[in-house]
């Protein structure tokens, strides 16, 4: 008798995958970015981390609540498409299993098969049949706003501690230096291991975040120079 194994996918990692890939990077970034600009105006150690502190706190509230908002604005065309075809199913169920009948035939069934399949599916589970295949709604792919937020503000904070912590050990007027040295070889190493767990090639992840990063960083230096603001 055969078994069956159970397999996993990528594809039921991209919800929170995403945010956290994105919360983390935003988190090195922003703050990284932050405090060279702000070391690179003649600010003091206690400014700069002060600075970056504060960074840190409002940007993974705004992660959150970005990340929230967006994701719950998904949530909520899912809810109304599927309270939708609830109502057309309870309305017109013989339209809806030529509906469904007819997208089978699309994907490549012959009509009689395509017809007892969605016969079979819909005496099943009619409602999850159409979310899947008619609206392309899966539970690994569903929005789950709370979850996002989370992991998107928690990624942020881990982020962002780098930069803070180059801040705290790097030597007085080398502070400039120290983070952006630390900032690139996080972002090589986060852009590196997104790119695996998503089954990407992790030399061109690490490549792409470092370059972006290097940039913003580079450009919030520029910007502190042209302020040079003695505190």
């Amino acid at each position: 008798m055969r078994r069956w194994h159970i397999e996993t996918h990528r594809t039921d990692r991209v919800g929170w995958l995403r945010a956290a890939v994105l919360g983390a990077n935003d988190g090195i970034i922003s703050i990284a970015g932050l405090v060279v600009g702000v070391a690179a105006s003649g600010a003091d150690a206690r400014t700069v981390l002060g600075s970056g502190i504060a960074g840190i706190v409002a940007g993974a509230m705004s992660m959150a609540a970005g990340e929230y908002v967006s994701v719950q604005s998904q949530a909520d065309t899912e809810h109304a498409d599927i309270a939708k075809e609830t109502r057309e199913l309870a309305e017109e169920p013989d339209a809806e299993l030529q509906e469904l009948t007819h997208i089978y035939v699309q994907r490549g069934l012959s009509p009689e098969l395509a017809k007892q399949v969605a016969q079979q599916l819909t005496a099943h589970d009619a409602l999850g049949a159409h979310a899947r295949d008619e609206l392309g709604i899966t539970e690994s792919l569903r929005a789950r706003p709370l979850q996002a937020a989370l992991a998107s503000a928690a990624a942020f904070g881990a982020g962002a501690v780098l930069p803070i912590l180059a801040v705290l050990l790097a030597p007085a007027g080398r502070i400039e230096l120290v983070v952006i040295a630390v900032t690139v070889v996080a972002l090589l190493l986060s852009g590196g291991l997104a790119a695996r767990v998503g089954g990407a090639s992790v030399a061109r992840g690490a490549l792409r975040v470092g370059f972006w990063g290097a940039m913003a960083m580079a450009a919030a230096a520029v910007i502190g120079r042209l302020f040079d603001v003695q505190v």
